[in-house]
């Protein structure tokens, strides 16, 4: 039995844990298909870093609570009144640059796996937040939603970004266009999730996924994500000179050396981050 560790996120509002190697951060806000809020943003950003940095968590999962798993922002808060509507426009934009930077920028950021396990409805900053894992597992029922321009916004946190990447410009134009309801399969078939599986068994399968990636080798998983990353804005003599840097750079960890033994001796290896 893996050992598990309770880690006191500061709210209820957000549960987190850390089995194994595994960290897990479940939305918790069933009562409003877990929105985001002033209580659990702050303490999922937090979190996300702590994660990140901790050489003990080989990779990070992210789900919610109930039957969704992130409505995005409260959108019934937006129409009352608050004491940001009176701040200057460079203020509010400064704000929301740093809500976003801390939140899908630092999730982008990690150099780990991170898995997001969606078993019901992901909207506006909500899919923003899943998009910005690495791999997405959605349940049979799970819907996917835009949002933003039924409530007349234009996006944030990243979800253009995302979505161009994900699914390319002409479909990026037509969720955020349209804000349609998208169901789980047309969405793997999108490229906006990896796997859709029954709901059943969504949170056993995006565990055992998580385990396998944060059992794997540390040191190839975070150039790997640098490779794609300077990929994604480099050309291609440019991305096969950096590939080779860090090709090279990983045939001399202990992970290389572990693995190739393992491969003689025909059996798992076992990492080290090395």
């Amino acid at each position: 039995m893996r050992e598990l560790t309770e880690i006191d996120s500061g709210t209820g509002e957000l549960l987190a844990e850390v089995r194994g190697r595994v960290a897990v951060l479940t939305l918790n806000r069933p009562e409003a298909r877990n929105a985001l809020s002033d209580q659990l943003t702050p303490a999922l950003r937090k979190l996300i870093k702590r994660f990140g940095d901790d050489p003990q968590v080989g990779a990070i999962l992210i789900t919610g609570a109930g039957s969704a798993f992130c409505a995005g922002g409260d959108v019934k808060g937006m129409g009352q009144s608050s004491g940001k509507a009176e701040l200057p426009f460079e203020q509010r934009v400064e704000e929301l640059r740093i809500r976003q930077r801390t939140l899908t920028g630092a999730l982008v950021a990690v150099r780990k796996p991170t898995v997001a396990a969606i078993p019901g409805a992901a909207a506006g900053a909500g899919l923003a937040l899943a998009l910005a894992c690495d791999i997405r597992i959605a349940a049979e029922s799970a819907i996917l939603t835009t949002g933003y321009a039924r409530i007349g916004l234009s996006g944030d946190y990243g979800i253009a970004w995302l979505l161009v990447r994900l699914c390319g410009f002409s479909h990026a134009r037509e969720l955020m266009f349209l804000s349609e309801r998208i169901d789980a399969r047309r969405a793997e078939t999108l490229g906006l999730v990896n796997r859709v599986v029954p709901d059943a068994e969504l949170r056993e399968a995006a565990f055992a996924l998580a385990n396998d990636l944060a059992e794997g080798p540390a040191v190839a998983y975070a150039s790997m994500k640098d490779n794609l990353d300077y990929a994604a804005t480099s050309g291609f003599l440019e991305a096969l000179d950096y590939e080779a840097e860090n090709m090279v750079r990983t045939a001399q960890t202990c992970d290389h050396k572990e693995a190739v033994r393992a491969f003689v001796e025909k059996r798992r290896p076992r990492f080290n981050g090395h």
